[in-house]
């Protein structure tokens, strides 16, 4: 096949009871052969993406597919062929899964899931499947670091699972003396925290990872952390989402999407341009610029992980007074 023309493949992301994701083995004697894959199959022609989805599961596994939602969407080059991995989370189905074209089974723990064999283009669906639908952007602490973990606190119970410790007008020492206590405050909750720090920092406080300024990005030509952490950036133009495909991030940033207040000098990009960029690139990629928890199902829909933002998940002391 022309590499050139691109083959619409639909995959699913089904869950037992225990929360585990469901693999099936792809016959020896086929493209990537033995490879462990998220189950699905190729669009046909005059399908949309859900009805070749209900079709597939059906047919691979004997269920009955009655929720779904977009998770992510992979474009790859093989060698052979290039695809798009459209790829959905199965919400709710009918049945008990099987195999019933004679392949292998396994649930697998979504933390587990890279120990596995699968192909490439499965890979950053793995990210995605462990990433959440939001990513909180601390604002600048100030001078009243009880007030900011106060205020952390209280954003981590609107379910914020994912942090990104900002703080740019602080020192290196103080941001390492504020980010012992703001790993703490997560890791107390459940949460994950990346600093947007300098990589050694990382396991100095403890942390899961790093997020990379687009300065950082630019000026960095491979993975700065090993693959037990996590490494995200912040991308404006599909340059840099390119360059965080290419060191390797599990994850970016993408925007602004609207305008906001910390940066009204960037002109706003718009959904259909956010869109456009993020489903040409491998990896998983969250809204950034004005938004809001109501704009994450808007996210997923033009292809995002979520929504990535300050004041829309930050809560203030005055928030708090207002909703009370």
């Amino acid at each position: 096949m022309n590499s050139d023309q691109l083959v619409h493949v639909v995959a699913a992301v089904i869950y037992n009871d225990a929360g585990e994701v469901l693999l099936s083995r792809r016959p020896d004697h086929v493209h990537l052969g033995g490879l462990w894959e998220f189950p699905g199959g190729k669009v046909e022609t005059g399908e949309t993406p859900e009805q070749a989805l209900e079709r597939e599961l059906r047919e691979e596994l004997g269920i009955v597919l009655e929720g779904a939602k977009p998770l992510v969407k992979i474009p790859y080059t093989y060698p052979e062929k290039s695809v798009l991995l459209d790829v959905w989370q199965g919400t709710d189905y009918r049945g008990i899964p099987a195999g019933a074209e004679g392949q292998e089974l396994v649930w697998v723990a979504p933390e587990q899931l890279s120990e596995w064999r699968m192909p490439p283009a499965d890979r950053p669906i793995i990210a995605a499947i462990r990433l959440p639908d939001r990513y909180l952007i601390t604002p600048e602490p100030g001078a009243d670091w009880e007030l900011f973990l106060t205020e952390l606190e209280r954003s981590l119970h609107r379910d914020v699972a994912l942090v990104q410790f900002r703080a740019k007008a602080l020192s290196e020492g103080a941001y390492r003396e504020l980010g012992a206590e703001v790993v703490s405050c997560c890791h107390r909750r459940g949460a994950r925290v990346l600093l947007n720090q300098v990589p050694e920092m990382v396991p100095m406080l403890s942390a899961d990872g790093i997020h990379l300024s687009s300065d950082r990005l630019t000026g960095c030509d491979q993975r700065p952390l090993s693959k037990e952490y996590w490494v995200a950036a912040s991308c404006h133009s599909l340059d840099e989402l390119q360059r965080a495909v290419t060191i390797d991030a599990d994850f970016a940033v993408l925007g602004p999407v609207r305008f906001t207040a910390s940066h009204p000098e960037s002109l706003p990009m718009g959904w259909d341009r956010f869109s456009q960029l993020v489903n040409g690139v491998a990896l998983p990629v969250y809204a950034l610029g004005g938004m809001r928890i109501s704009d994450i199902s808007t996210s997923r829909t033009n292809g995002g992980q979520g929504a990535a933002a300050i004041s829309g998940l930050w809560a203030t002391e005055r928030q708090v007074s207002e909703s009370s």
